[in-house]
């Protein structure tokens, strides 16, 4: 039997910003920036003291309490907002997708996406998908992909189908550990806007912790390195290049 590794995906983009002429456009550009490029913002509280993570899935794929609550307490322990952290939950229906492109998620982000950055507040938008990637193959599987600069995807069809039975992790363990993964690219871990304050970026798979049982070992999502149904934790190299970079 071929071994299924799920893997993150990680989206590069060049966004044309729009005309300062429009206001509403200018705002919404702050949240449509590359991968990495609001880590600092997002770790500091030199500009916003407050995050608003708006959490937007599709009908029938909600992520379970569990999950939110662990990433709520994980940004808590790494980021810098006495403002406080905000979830919003809403629904939406299924836009009838088997499986989704880069393009076809940032078009359902910009069509759905209420909340950006406002004044000292920084908006964060995570997107639960009822597909899966279109880039998934009979050997590997993409759970998450981070493409923007405060955006993420959870495939979290891809998820309950890897998770939840005999010898799987628990569905909420790995629901955590995909999120938490892909928001730490977004913090610019590894090598990805946050500068590496020791080297231990993984040669063979760019942008990923070197270190095995780090959160940010590129296999962390694919359940390989959960050790007793516990959610993979960042390395101390990785919360030094945090701390340098204005976080916890």
């Amino acid at each position: 039997m071929k071994k299924i590794i799920a893997v993150i995906a990680l989206a590069f983009l060049v966004l044309t910003s729009c005309s300062k002429d429009d206001t509403e456009g200018d705002v919404k550009s702050n949240n449509k920036k590359s991968l990495g490029t609001s880590a600092h913002d997002l770790l500091s509280e030199d500009k916003f003291d407050s995050m608003v993570i708006e959490v937007v899935y599709v009908e029938g794929y909600e992520p379970s309490a569990t999950a939110i609550n662990n990433f709520v307490s994980f940004l808590g322990g790494r980021i810098n907002k006495s403002g406080g952290i905000t979830v919003e939950k809403s629904p939406i229906p299924s836009p009838g997708n088997a499986t989704y492109t880069n393009a076809q998620i940032i078009a359902i982000e910009d069509a759905n996406r209420i909340h950006y950055n406002e004044g000292s507040e920084i908006a964060v938008w995570a997107f639960f998908a009822d597909g899966k990637s279109s880039t998934d193959t009979s050997t590997a599987v993409v759970l998450g992909t981070a493409y923007r600069n405060t955006s993420f995807v959870i495939y979290e069809n891809t998820v309950k189908k890897l998770s939840g039975g005999l010898y799987k992790p628990s569905t909420a363990v790995l629901e955590s550990t995909v999120i938490e993964h892909e928001f730490g690219h977004i913090l610019g871990l590894t090598n990805s806007g946050t500068a590496m304050q020791s080297s231990h970026e993984d040669a063979d798979h760019k942008r990923h912790c070197s270190v095995t049982t780090c959160l940010m070992f590129w296999e962390s999502e694919s359940g390989s390195n959960i050790l007793g149904g516990t959610i993979p934790q960042l390395d101390a190299q990785c919360i030094a290049d945090l701390r340098a970079n204005g976080g916890k």
